[in-house]
């Protein structure tokens, strides 16, 4: 599949804050993949599009540094947690409530992202390339930086 193609090479390219960022991506799609499904009646869509992001959000809260960011890492775990719980629910119940709400809280988060360091096309001048004071590594926040000596350690994620 071309698709599965181009986010293969978009992944293996990516820096540790664009994974971030793709995984926030897929994340809102595959939860509006489900409620998509809770609307039309498929439970086997609709369970596989959870189960992926509940898979999602597993990555993210095992990409946390929690010796070097803390609480931010600590109340993103808890949050992370509390997502995959809304989610399980949504599915249980046959909900769209919590389906929404997760999907809010993800593109709330994806937004801090983004303006961490936006992705090409993201806003005006987001072609340009990242300065250092841009770098995560120059902010006050979660680190998700993998080792630096470790070139291979900002690819180990799959589609």
């Amino acid at each position: 599949m071309p698709t599965d193609a181009y986010l293969e090479h978009r992944i293996l390219s990516a820096d540790p804050v664009e994974l971030i960022q793709i995984l926030y991506e897929h994340g809102i799609k595959l939860v509006r993949e489900a409620r998509s499904a809770l609307a039309a009646g498929d439970i086997v869509a609709r369970s596989k599009a959870l189960s992926r992001t509940i898979g999602i959000l597993g990555e993210l809260e095992g990409s946390l540094d929690r010796e070097v960011a803390g609480t931010i890492s600590q109340n993103l775990a808890a949050l992370y947690q509390y997502m995959r719980g809304r989610l399980t629910a949504a599915n249980i119940k046959q909900e769209d409530g919590p389906l929404a709400e997760v999907e809010s809280l993800m593109q709330t988060l994806s937004g801090a992202w983004k303006a961490i360091r936006p992705m090409p096309g993201d806003a005006p001048g987001a072609d340009t390339p990242a300065t250092p004071a841009q770098e995560p590594a120059q902010i006050n926040g979660p680190q998700f930086l993998p080792d630096s000596n470790s070139a291979s350690a900002a690819h180990s994620w799959t589609a």
